[in-house]
């Protein structure tokens, strides 16, 4: 059978289907916002999602936004009466917590953990790049442990341009020609383009040397968001790109729940 996953975010609300074998489709995504506006949001979307899979048997959904969480189940209850799961760090992620308070870890973390633990086991570290970047480490003796929280690359670029009085708000543009700036466009792209990947590669190497001398075996290395692919061929590490690594950890989660 299937799940509709749903990853509540800040800014956007991602969504699909997950089948029984690590696989997601008919992907998409609303503004977080609207996500119950009747024509721009989930209303609009999910009587086609439910008769092109009708295979789907449970709901589940991860939330880093409280206050919309009443707003989706209401939305999810007209929907359908499929059960729904809510991914909390009360839940079974396939490895044990020992982060001192779990409850203030990320959903979306506690997904992408379940998901690394499906796909790889542990020791694992997984790399989410987008708004903020997150480094969440698993490892074989203390399950989930913590993480890393870093700038993405547009937040660097747009603090660049908002505390200072003369550095341009950059588009979206990962382009560099040389290392020597002729503008300050240029410049401030090579610093954020060339120092961004310099960033996450320095916080990698540090967790793999700690995880080395406390006797870890070799770390699977996941990485997924809006910047995993730019990342990925910059990062002396081999890692394995995985776009859907959140709804997959939902999907997981949600079946060791049911079990």
């Amino acid at each position: 059978m299937a799940l509709l996953c749903i990853d509540v975010g800040n800014t956007h609300t991602h969504y699909g289907v997950v089948g029984p074998h690590h696989t997601a489709s008919d992907q998409s995504a609303v503004v977080t916002p609207l996500l119950d506006d009747p024509q721009e949001g989930l209303p609009a979307r999910l009587a086609a999602l439910f008769g092109a899979h009708p295979q789907i048997d449970r709901i589940a959904f991860c939330s880093v936004v409280p206050a919309i969480n009443g707003r989706l189940r209401e939305v999810l209850a007209t929907a359908s009466k499929l059960p729904v799961f809510q991914l909390t760090h009360e839940c079974q992620l396939g490895v044990p917590i020992t982060y001192p308070k779990p409850s203030e870890i990320g959903q979306d973390r506690l997904a992408n953990t379940a998901a690394a633990h499906a796909l790889g086991g542990s020791p694992a570290v997984v790399i989410d790049s987008g708004t903020a970047v997150t480094f969440d480490i698993i490892t074989q003796n203390g399950g989930y442990e913590g993480g890393i929280i870093a700038p993405g690359i547009e937040v660097t670029r747009r603090y660049l341009h908002e505390r200072t009085a003369q550095l341009p708000l950059l588009d979206d543009s990962l382009e560099i020609n040389g290392m020597i700036g002729k503008s300050t466009t240029e410049a401030m792209r090579i610093g954020t383009v060339v120092g961004f990947p310099g960033l996450i590669q320095a916080l990698l190497d540090h967790v793999l040397a700690e995880l080395a001398t406390r006797g870890e075996p070799a770390a699977h290395l996941f990485i997924t968001g809006g910047n995993a692919a730019f990342l990925e061929t910059r990062l002396r590490q081999p890692v394995r790109v995985v776009p859907d690594l959140t709804l997959l950890g939902l999907a997981a989660a949600a079946r060791l729940n049911s079990a």
